[in-house]
């Protein structure tokens, strides 16, 4: 990159407040540094903005829906009112709905309870699991991993034409990867799903926190989101389209919220009548401190406006691929290209390395969080590694000691709140730890790679 256009991408804007900005942590080699957070496509930090209106309500925080008090009147309207703002965000459309859920994992598993008799369901292997796993009790085809988005469609379509045209089907698709960063042409694959008669749910776990997302444009028939990728506190989520599967389906879970009328049969027994709006599947006390900050969070990315935040962010994509392809022995995991539009999110192998060994030196060397691992999206990370598919992995950091091959990659991700410095310490301590190896040692600890004491 120019000096020129450096100095350009940093007028871009300034970084979001984020919780945890100011946190010191301690280097194993001695004193302290700010922690760089750099694992925002597992969780991103909170935005100052939506912990301040989170505050702001706790002490008014009551029941919603069948209090008759202040607070619970108030509270059902800041819950119903999160609602509408989570519509807004997502340009639903007349008569869909927006169901509060506990993440995207949750809200896909949704789905899956709510799906006609003998649905078919498509699903290409490179998703997270929280895409690839729910549909237990469908008929499910696995894709493979397409090369090109393209070759994405074409998969779909030679898949689609091949099915039962009389029954229902489902495709799941992701918006952006959470191994590559890289877009998933969504508006073709839906063009696809729908000429072949079925329907299409978008997971827009890595895709929300970074582009706008409009059910409209987009023309999907749900989307599935998680709150703790979109600047707000852990256990809330939203799945949100069409209400017809939805109100035809049994309760999500059953109980009280869920119940529009319970009442005793002559022969001893209940008779249950379900509501058909979205609390249909919100049985419980809600998450109300949890739809309010998604709503928050909505709010404050709408406001900042997603042209300035993805322009800020290309700027930093651009720093960290540009850092990591100065060093030789750095291979980024891609499955479309150097082209390709992506996130801010990025996955790579390093020669010679142990990928937890490498993280483990990043953290207690240079105050940066990474992640290791498969990155709960086991099938195509081995596709990208090119190991086999029998080959045994987790989530986390296989029993390998530092130095060892491994079947993990490294993820750096980042997002609004991310200053330019974090993404400057981690380019140059990759070139550091590359050049000159850790300056600490490291053993296995709980399958964990951790600095020896």
């Amino acid at each position: 990159m120019s000096v020129s256009t450096a100095a350009a991408d940093r007028t871009v804007c300034a970084p979001l407040a984020v919780l945890g900005r100011d946190v010191s942590v301690p280097l194993v080699t001695g004193g302290e540094v700010s922690y760089a957070a750099l694992d925002y496509a597992a969780s991103a930090p909170a935005l100052q903005r939506v912990w301040d209106d989170v505050a702001a309500y706790a002490p008014y925080y009551g029941s919603v829906h069948r209090g008759a008090g202040y607070l619970s009147q108030l509270s059902t309207d800041l819950f119903e009112n999160a609602r509408r703002t989570v519509e807004e965000f997502l340009d639903c459309r007349a008569g869909d709905q927006v169901v509060f859920t506990r993440s995207t994992t949750d809200s896909l598993n949704l789905l899956a309870a709510a799906l006609p008799a003998d649905c078919q369901v498509f699903v290409f292997e490179t998703e997270h699991h929280a895409s690839l796993l729910p549909w237990r009790d469908a008929r499910v085809t696995y894709l493979n991993a397409p090369r090109t988005p393209g070759e994405a469609v074409a998969t779909l379509e030679r898949a689609l034409a091949g099915r039962d045209p009389q029954g229902p089907a489902l495709v799941c698709v992701t918006g952006a990867s959470n191994v590559t960063g890289e877009l998933w042409p969504v508006r073709e694959l839906a063009a696809a799903a729908h000429a072949h008669g079925a329907r299409i749910v978008l997971d827009a776990a890595q895709l929300a926190p970074h582009h706008p997302v409009s059910v409209q444009d987009l023309d999907v028939d749900w989307v599935a989101f998680s709150g703790h990728k979109l600047y707000a506190p852990f256990g809330s989520g939203v799945l949100a389209g069409r209400s017809d599967w939805l109100r035809e389906a049994e309760p999500y879970l059953a109980g009280g919220g869920a119940s529009r009328k319970v009442s005793r049969r002559a022969d001893g027994g209940v008779d249950v009548e379900w509501h058909d709006s979205a609390a249909r599947h919100e049985a419980g006390s809600p998450n109300v401190i949890g739809a309010y900050s998604i709503a928050s969070a909505c709010k404050a990315l709408t406001e900042e406006g997603f042209d300035t935040l993805v322009a800020r962010e290309q700027h930093l994509i651009r720093t960290v691929r540009a850092g990591l392809a100065e060093v030789p022995e750095v291979r980024v995991l891609s499955l479309f290209g150097d082209d390709a539009p992506r996130v801010g999110v990025i996955s790579f192998v390093v020669e010679g390395w142990n990928s937890s060994h490498f993280a483990a030196a990043l953290s207690a060397e240079y105050g940066i969080g990474v992640r290791d691992g498969l990155f709960c999206a086991h099938p195509l990370v081995r596709t990208l590694l090119g190991s086999d598919p029998e080959t045994q992995g987790e989530c986390g950091a296989p029993e390998a000691a530092p130095g060892e091959k491994s079947l993990n990659a490294i993820r750096v991700s980042f997002g609004a709140g991310t200053p330019d410095e974090h993404v400057e310490r981690f380019v140059r301590a990759v070139r550091e730890l590359v050049r000159d190896g850790a300056r600490w040692r490291y053993r296995t600890e709980d399958g964990r790679c951790v600095p020896a004491v």
